[in-house]
């Protein structure tokens, strides 16, 4: 039986490392969390020459300091036996940012395989790079790649199949032109990195007291530095007394020699990098301007709703005709079976109303998600977050934190699973506690049929400002909070733009399959079951089965609590029992209505007719309809969300509290839309 080669893929975020992952798994992916720790790892398989590879992808970092947990996590894993070959892959055209992380990685001491990936872009440019002259300097094997285009892949895995036994670096080639070492050791024909005399004799005398106190210990060399930097968890599990020889911590000038050798590599390798203005820094500087960055932001948004709407009701169109044909199809069969009256309500006005009238707002959903991918491919994304940087400090939050936020447009659950990154505990709770009201895509097709309803041609401008009022009550939340106790971050973002670039078409294939995959999914699962609950509590009451909604126990329930949204005008039984079924899922509230209403195909022209027809009988009218939307907006999240909020600050106390805000939001933003609207 032949051994399986575990190969950690590594890199900088958004250099590709996913992207090059995905093309050597495809769909045969693994996914779960960290042992101990609740950052998600990504394993893979993938064959070569009749060898099995196991590929695991480690979270996206910038360096092995051990400062945050994806550092940390990564550094534990690639120590352990888990991986017995490293890809360290790099965008290849931002090579000044990445070899940082390289050179950390080749003092561990394991076989490291250099992925140059995105190397389309550096012949873009004009550029080109050294592949020979590379290896030489870093002692490793240097492979380009290019995961968008699938291309090189056999040349790398061919590299790490041969490489796997190498633990010692290839020979070394420095010129190091005016420098001389007096040192007594010729270490520039044995590391990549050489430090200063003064730092290499500190390295080797910590290495003599290692061998003295730990003669088993693998690398001693990456282990002295990690001491002479003061590394905590290096000097607490191999405490020595140093502090003769490490008296103050060498980190900084450790961080300088390392980038001092990078520009010493980079002088050497790229060619025509001074004569090329990359295109990324022209249109940075309008995009991620301080005045400019924001209005283009909201601007882009804009548009993303416009197709959202426009392209996604045509779309829609053919999906309610589809719908309507199915469901009198399905009534006519039961009508020739004879079915029970009951039965046959069920089987229409529950699950074929309720689930189907959720399927209709597919497209829409489509083009939403893959507008957000293509933004994101694209690199744009990612300067929305450099740009809000600024505003998030005086929220007292990180830049960091806007990421989180940014993930809640499409699903609030690994939104909240996102704050994970954030360094800071208080940090953290302020972001699980303002992330729900970012619009998540199940709060988008109550938005299309209510603003479709009572709004018609503005539709789209009713969905975009609330989206921007969700941001707003999001800010005001974090402003508040930070006045209470009086924090302002001083941890700012720090990330690396990546480099604009067409996106890839396969990528977005897959980010908008998964998405509405789980659409579907949840339309299978947790609507259907929703649609079945609501219209047993709409048919049913003390008496039994009923055929007046109005003596059912969803009238009782509704009837109940309907006096505490009067002020909002949404003071209707139905309304009331619709919003509660929407805990559910937000979707739910659109499915819940078609039953309620006993409307079928509700998404349909003569569908919202007849809704507009009911809900004008009971007096709601447009400014109900707003606030309506308003607090679907604001209001509890869906119980897959609290459940993960619930995981994610580990307390039932800080969990309650974030509901109880979240509703008492909800009821003071729609009693104030509500009235104003009356107004206008």
């Amino acid at each position: 039986m032949k051994h399986t080669i575990n190969v950690g893929f590594i890199g900088n975020p958004n250099c590709g490392k996913t992207t090059l992952f995905n093309a050597y798994t495809g769909a045969n992916l693994k996914v779960a969390n960290w042992p101990g720790v609740t950052v998600e790892k990504k394993e893979g398989q993938t064959t070569y020459e009749g060898e099995t590879f196991k590929l695991i992808d480690l979270p996206g970092i910038y360096s092995l300091s051990s400062y945050t947990m994806e550092e940390t996590v990564s550094r534990q894993c690639i120590l352990s036996d888990e991986v017995d070959v490293i890809v360290n892959v790099v965008d290849a055209s931002c090579l000044e940012r990445n070899l940082y992380l390289t050179l950390q990685l080749i003092e561990l001491g394991k076989p490291v395989v250099l992925a140059l990936n995105m190397m389309d872009i550096v012949e873009e440019r004009g550029m080109e790079i050294d592949l020979h002259r590379l290896p030489e300097m870093l002692g490793i094997p240097a492979i380009p790649v290019s995961a968008r285009k699938k291309t090189g892949l056999s040349i790398l895995m061919h590299a790490v199949a041969h490489h796997k036994i190498n633990r010692r670096q290839s020979p070394l080639i420095h010129h190091h032109p005016g420098l001389q070492s007096s040192h007594v050791h010729n270490h520039h024909s044995e590391y990549a990195m050489v430090y200063e005399d003064d730092i290499e004799d500190r390295i080797d005398s910590i290495i003599t007291v290692l061998n003295k106190k730990y003669p088993e210990l693998p690398n001693k060399r990456w282990h002295a530095i990690k001491l002479l930097e003061k590394d905590p968890d290096i000097t607490r599990r191999y405490p020595l007394e140093t502090d003769a020889i490490a008296d103050r911590s060498y980190e900084k000038d450790i961080i300088n020699q390392k980038y001092n050798f990078i520009e010493e590599i980079i002088s050497e390798i790229l060619v025509n990098k001074a004569e090329k203005e990359a295109s990324t820094d022209k249109i940075d500087h309008y995009l991620t301007s301080r005045w400019l960055g924001l209005p283009i932001f909201l601007v882009i948004m804009a548009l993303v709703f416009f197709l959202t709407f426009t392209v996604g009701d045509w779309l829609k169109g053919y999906f309610e005709i589809g719908l309507e044909k199915f469901s009198s199809f399905v009534a006519g069969r039961l009508t020739a079976m004879h079915t029970d009256p009951m039965l046959s309500s069920l089987i229409l006005d529950g699950i074929i109303a309720g689930v189907g009238g959720i399927l209709t707002f597919l497209p829409n959903i489509f083009i939403l998600f893959l507008a957000l991918a293509v933004l994101e491919d694209s690199g744009y994304m990612a300067r929305v977050a450099f740009v809000m940087d600024d505003i998030m400090s005086h929220l007292g939050l990180s830049g960091r934190a806007f990421l989180p936020l940014l993930l809640g447009f499409g699903c609030t659950v690994p939104a909240l699973m996102a704050s994970r990154t954030l360094e800071h505990s208080k940090d953290r709770f302020k972001t699980i506690l303002v992330t729900p009201f970012m619009s998540c895509s199940a709060r988008l097709p109550i938005y299309v049929l209510f603003s479709s309803m009572f709004f018609g041609r503005n539709a789209m401008l009713v969905c975009y400002f609330l989206y921007l009022l969700g941001i707003a009550a999001a800010i005001a939340t974090a402003y508040i909070l930070s006045k209470i106790d009086g924090s302002r971050a001083d941890h700012a973002l720090l990330m690396e733009l990546p480099e604009y670039k067409s996106p890839n078409a396969h990528t977005i294939a897959i980010y908008v399959w998964e998405k509405v995959m789980d659409y579907l999914s949840r339309a299978g699962t947790v609507i259907f079951i929703a649609s079945v609950i609501m219209w047993v509590i709409l048919n049913f009451g003390p008496a039994g089965y009923v055929t007046d909604i109005s003596q059912s126990f969803g009238s009782l329930i509704g009837k109940f609590a309907a006096p505490l949204l009067k002020p909002a005008g949404l003071g209707y039984w139905q309304i009331v029992v619709a919003l509660i079924a929407g805990i559910a899922a937000k979707e739910v509230v659109v499915s819940s209505c078609s039953v309620l209403f006993s409307i079928q195909n509700i998404t349909s022209p003569s569908g919202m007719d007849s809704m507009v027809a009911a809900l004008s009988s009971l007096g709601f009218g447009a400014a109900n309809g707003l606030a309506l939307m308003v607090f679907c907006l604001l209001y509890v999240p869906c119980t897959a969300s609290i459940a993960t909020m619930h995981r994610e600050l580990g307390s039932a106390k800080k969990t309650f509290f974030i509901i109880l805000y979240q509703l008492a939001v909800a009821w003071v933003m729609s009693v104030i839309v509500y009235h104003i609207a009356l107004i206008f």
